[in-house]
């Protein structure tokens, strides 16, 4: 009876919860918890806390790619630069549009303009 009533303690503590919902502290921990573990003893682990081994895997690789921060850095200040040069292109782009719409639209302006002069004249 008391090993059951102890079971029953830990089953109330370790309530499990949605894995969006783990903080990184916690991920952390269950990834050292699970290293070693295989099998159906990670299946098991996975169940009692309402994770999938899939998701411990994907924690691993989210840590281990921020892991290699420099190299992060570099890209994402590359990235970064790369956005703003094609925004600014992409602007410049646009108004060099507004200005050849322009243009085309006083030529056709221009043109009906000596046509209708030209009927005058006549």
């Amino acid at each position: 009876m008391k090993k059951s009533e102890f079971d029953s303690t830990m089953t109330i503590q370790t309530k499990s919860k949605r894995p969006q919902d783990w903080r990184p502290e916690e991920r952390l921990a269950a990834l050292q918890q699970t290293y070693s573990l295989i099998g159906e003893n990670l299946n098991t682990w996975c169940r009692e806390r309402g994770v999938f081994a899939h998701q411990l895997e994907q924690w691993k690789s989210d840590f281990c790619s921020h892991g290699g921060s420099e190299e992060n850095r570099e890209e994402a200040r590359t990235l970064r630069t790369l956005k703003v040069e094609n925004q600014r292109l992409e602007h410049e782009l646009l108004r060099k549009d507004k200005a050849l719409a322009e243009a085309a639209a006083l030529l056709v302006l221009q043109k009906k303009f000596r046509a209708l002069l030209g009927g005058e004249v006549e």
